[in-house]
């Protein structure tokens, strides 16, 4: 099956539901009552080891990724410390991009650090800081493709190869790029995690986590453990969630096509300085990006001409774009990484990566592109005036 049909029929079969519902019933029950004693550890039991409706969706996470195993979590940064817990022990070092989530970075310097987890950070765009990082307790390659705010790519397949000559895991956080863009596993990746509260569910309505894998050792290590700290994923969420993806190729066919056109307005505008969206041939990697990706989703980020306060003027005169955290929704948002999402970031390392106070970053919606222009249109007068 290609995409769209998996988006919607995996883990929805009516033959198997008992009314022959044409969409997966909502399993709300948190136990499941047994016949006889001899039952009790057959089927499912308890919600939290297993849900009808979260095993549907994980059914149809596996299909999006084509993966073997799908899991679902309570939370992007549950499934990633899911991972942590599950593959990691004290004193095994991970390498990971140093352009990451801001989230990201506080699980692993203030939480995971403190379980003896070493952590170093490298631009593993170039190839060699990754083999020099190398040390003979590296167990884990963690990577952001694109990365969260400023749109840098990893080579997926050539990361992999290195790090499976080493016996490393490959960890892809496919957020921005989704499914639909994107599949790190098929290029050689052991592990996707994605934060599904973005482009999964798409409605700004559900916060959770996904992960996908193909090896099945990891898969019952992850499994173990998230049973075990009961980091699981709501069976209403999950029925939301598996409404989402049902038209998960349609939006993101939308946001990649509004992103374009708005990241060639900014390039254009004497009022930007750089504008960061892997689809424009100036982006230094568009190359790479042409090879490892079907398309170029729906996140560019761009610096003004100014300081913070004139990037503060700007993002607070919009109507349309909404200023909020977050993004993959139907909706435009916008936001300032300084102050925002990387707030949690020290100064001087955003510095170092290069996420200025002057930077925004756009999560472009489906609504018609026209009005989101006009909507910058009234951004660029207000800091003019």
């Amino acid at each position: 099956m290609k995409f769209s049909t998996k988006a919607i029929h995996v883990g929805e079969k009516p033959e198997e539901f008992q009314h022959g519902d044409a969409v997966s019933p909502i399993h709300l029950a948190t136990t499941f009552a047994k016949s006889s004693i001899t039952e009790v550890e057959e089927g499912y039991v308890y919600s939290r080891s297993g849900n009808p409706t979260r095993d549907n969706l994980e059914k149809k996470f596996a299909a999006l990724e084509n993966a073997k195993y799908g899991l679902a979590f309570s939370s992007g940064l549950s499934a990633e410390a899911t991972i942590l817990l599950s593959l990691l022990k004290a004193g095994d070092h991970v390498i990971a991009f140093d352009d990451l989530y801001g989230g990201t970075k506080r699980l692993f310097n203030q939480v995971m650090k403190r379980f003896g987890i070493e952590f170093s950070y490298v631009d593993v765009r170039n190839l060699e800081n990754v083999e020099r990082e190398i040390k003979k307790n590296t167990k884990m390659i963690w990577l952001e493709t694109p990365t969260n705010p400023l749109l840098k790519l990893a080579d997926i397949q050539q990361i992999s190869s290195i790090a499976k000559n080493e016996g490393i895991i490959v960890v892809v956080d496919n957020t921005f790029a989704s499914p639909y863009f994107q599949n790190p596993l098929e290029l050689g990746a052991d592990v996707v995690v994605h934060s599904i509260t973005k482009y999964i569910s798409g409605h700004s309505d559900v916060v959770g986590g996904a992960i996908m894998v193909n090896d099945e050792e990891i898969y019952e290590r992850l499994k173990f453990n998230q049973n075990a700290v009961g980091a699981i994923l709501h069976p209403f969420s999950s029925w939301l969630v598996m409404r989402g993806i049902k038209t998960l190729s349609v939006r993101m066919e939308k946001h990649a096509s509004n992103a374009m056109k708005i990241a060639r307005y900014l390039e254009d505008n004497p009022m930007v300085e750089k504008v960061y969206y892997p689809g424009l041939p100036s982006h230094p990697q568009h190359e790479l990006a042409k090879r490892q990706m079907k398309g170029y989703s729906g996140i560019l980020s761009f610096e003004l001409k100014g300081d913070l306060k004139v990037a503060v003027k700007f993002v607070e005169s919009l109507q349309i774009f909404f200023l909020a955290e977050s993004l993959g929704g139907v909706e435009s948002l916008i936001e300032l990484p300084a102050l925002m999402t990387h707030a949690s970031v020290p100064e001087e390392e955003r510095v170092k990566v290069g996420i200025k106070d002057s930077l925004i970053r756009v999560s472009v919606g489906i609504e018609d592109v026209e009005d989101l222009i006009e909507d910058l249109e009234r951004g660029f007068k207000a800091v003019k005036q």
